[in-house]
């Protein structure tokens, strides 16, 4: 078996999508004598700074096609397709000649890949999900075992010809930056080499029906039936989510992007994604191809502790509310989480001691991690607003650590949210230091920021302090004084301190998401189920 991949291929202003590369490719292999047994959508770190839309690589598993054939032909199909001429565009591609087990059947895991897609190829692709890898990382390990690759760009130099010493500069892949990079050559490699080792890496695939469009069109306003669009939703769910989202009206299955994409429907049944596709009432479909893809599976997240997440990261963290939710400019909602008691006193007698102390704020532990939901997560964060402080919750989301000033609090993430990533929409990640203005401010200290995509509200604070009230009058009564309890001035009778008195929550035990139309691709929705608590699904 042999693994094609290909990835960096399109652009934010051109289109163009690595998919549709991929699609055509397919074709060029079929004609050749080859056959596609799997189209593997591979997600990677959706906080990577030069992705187009959701940061995706593709692979072809290829049989009866040699190696050396596959790799002509998806060169060549590069060449052909690729948005070269955007310096953005850094394509990339990889072939290895694998023995791959690739079933036919719907499912499909780790369990399927055999044991000669190696480890560090594995281990790779669950990386890029969650770091800044390099190009001369990528290469390395593709020249270790033999995989044929290239890069594409300004000059068209293939087989590594660049340097690759030159790509620690790039932000998109190297660790510790956020700066504009230097042109690379054939960035795409660390994607295509990510999608090598997915087979091995990921054990949760679902699927994505893709219809794309005829070519001449792209560019120009998609005529697609909404109504249709909704009608078929709603027959195909739940095994397809994330076609609409009910409570915009949006269709979020069609893209806005200019690339060749009609619109991508995504479930976890490969029929019932294909019966949903032929439903929609649209212009007329070029082509369409099924995906399996490691998208809605909350890859990206790992467990995470209050003061120890690193930036660009995907964190999955339990803590207590800390402060009342405070609704910013632009609509955003932030909250502040701290670390449960348990946490904190284990994080004290840690290895991790010195650390905390440097940053101690005087009871022991790290600063409470600020989460923020963002305007684009609509209605969530109403959610969001209906936390009080001591409620015991797990929040979801890429972590962001900004410099911030502690006197002013400038430098405080308010510029905008992660969003979707779904329709291009690049731009909301607003101003990287969070004041609005665009520039970076004199900052004396970092902050985690978490973008809220999901919670998970684990215990409820079910009563607040309240003055007691006279047994006998049912009035309310008065201090008696610095230490002295509460007395009723009418009738004398006292009260040694405030009573608990029980309040209305808004909010259930369980998890909460942010709506399709504000959904990473990347996020699992609650719908699939696998969750450890109730869920409220939205649609």
């Amino acid at each position: 078996m042999t693994i094609v991949a290909i990835d960096d291929t399109d652009s934010r202003e051109d289109g163009m999508c690595t998919t549709y590369v991929a699609v055509r490719l397919a074709e060029r292999i079929a004609a050749a004598g080859g056959r596609v047994e799997r189209r593997l959508l591979v997600r990677l770190n959706p906080a990577v700074k030069h992705k187009t839309r959701g940061n995706a690589a593709v692979a072809l598993c290829v049989a009866d096609l040699d190696a050396r054939a596959a790799f002509d032909l998806a060169c060549e199909a590069v060449r052909e397709f690729a948005v070269v001429d955007d310096p953005r565009t850094s394509p990339g591609v990889v072939v290895a000649d694998l023995d791959v087990a690739v079933p036919t059947g719907p499912g499909f895991g780790a369990a399927d890949a055999s044991a000669t897609i190696p480890d560090d190829v594995a281990a790779f692709a669950r990386r890029a999900l969650r770091r800044r890898l390099t190009v001369a990382e990528a290469v390395a390990l593709a020249d270790a075992h033999g995989f044929s690759h290239a890069g594409f760009g300004e000059g068209d130099a293939e087989f590594g010809g660049e340097n690759p010493d030159a790509d620690e500069r790039d932000a998109g892949s190297g660790e510790g930056t956020r700066d504009p990079p230097d042109p690379v050559i054939g960035r795409g490699r660390i994607g295509a080499l990510a999608a090598v080792g997915a087979p091995a890496a990921f054990d949760d695939w679902t699927i994505e029906r893709i219809s794309y469009r005829e070519f001449h069109r792209c560019g120009t306003p998609r005529d697609v039936d909404v109504d249709a669009v909704f009608a078929a939703a709603d027959e195909g769910y739940p095994a397809v989510w994330d076609t609409v989202d009910r409570g915009t009206g949006e269709a979020v299955c069609v893209p806005n992007a200019p690339g060749p994409i009609l619109h991508g429907i995504r479930g976890d049944d490969p029929d019932a994604c294909r019966t949903v596709a032929e439903r929609i009432g649209s212009e007329p479909v070029d082509r369409a191809a099924t995906f399996h893809t490691n998208q809605g599976a909350d890859v990206h997240l790992a467990a995470g502790g209050i003061g120890d997440l690193r930036d660009g990261a995907g964190y999955r963290v339990d803590g207590v509310v800390a402060s009342e939710p405070e609704t910013r400019r632009g609509g955003h909602v932030h909250v502040d989480v701290a670390a449960l008691p348990e946490e904190r006193e284990k994080g004290e007698k840690g290895e991790k001691r010195e650390k905390e102390a440097r940053r101690d704020e005087g009871d022991g532990g790290a600063p409470p991690l600020r989460c923020v939901a963002f305007a684009p997560t609509g209605r969530f964060r109403e959610h969001v607003r209906a936390l009080r402080p001591g409620d015991r919750v797990t929040v979801c989301g890429e972590c962001a650590i900004r410099p911030v000033d502690p006197a002013s609090g400038a430098g405080d993430y308010d510029g905008g949210g992660a969003g979707t990533d779904r329709d291009g929409s690049e731009g909301r990640d607003g101003d990287r230091d969070g004041n609005g203005d665009g520039n970076g401010s004199d900052t004396v200290a970092p902050r985690e920021t978490l973008k809220l995509e999901k919670l998970a509200v684990r215990g409820l604070v079910r009563t607040e302090p309240a003055t007691p009230t006279c047994p006998d009058c049912e009035r309310t009564m008065s201090s008696a004084g610095r230490g002295q309890g509460y007395r009723c001035r009418d009738c004398g009778t006292d009260a040694p301190g405030k009573t608990d008195r029980p309040i209305d929550r808004a909010l259930s035990l369980g998890w909460y998401e942010v709506p399709p139309a504000a959904r990473r691709h990347v996020a699992k929705p609650l719908i699939r189920g696998g969750f450890d608590g109730p869920v409220h699904p939205e649609r």
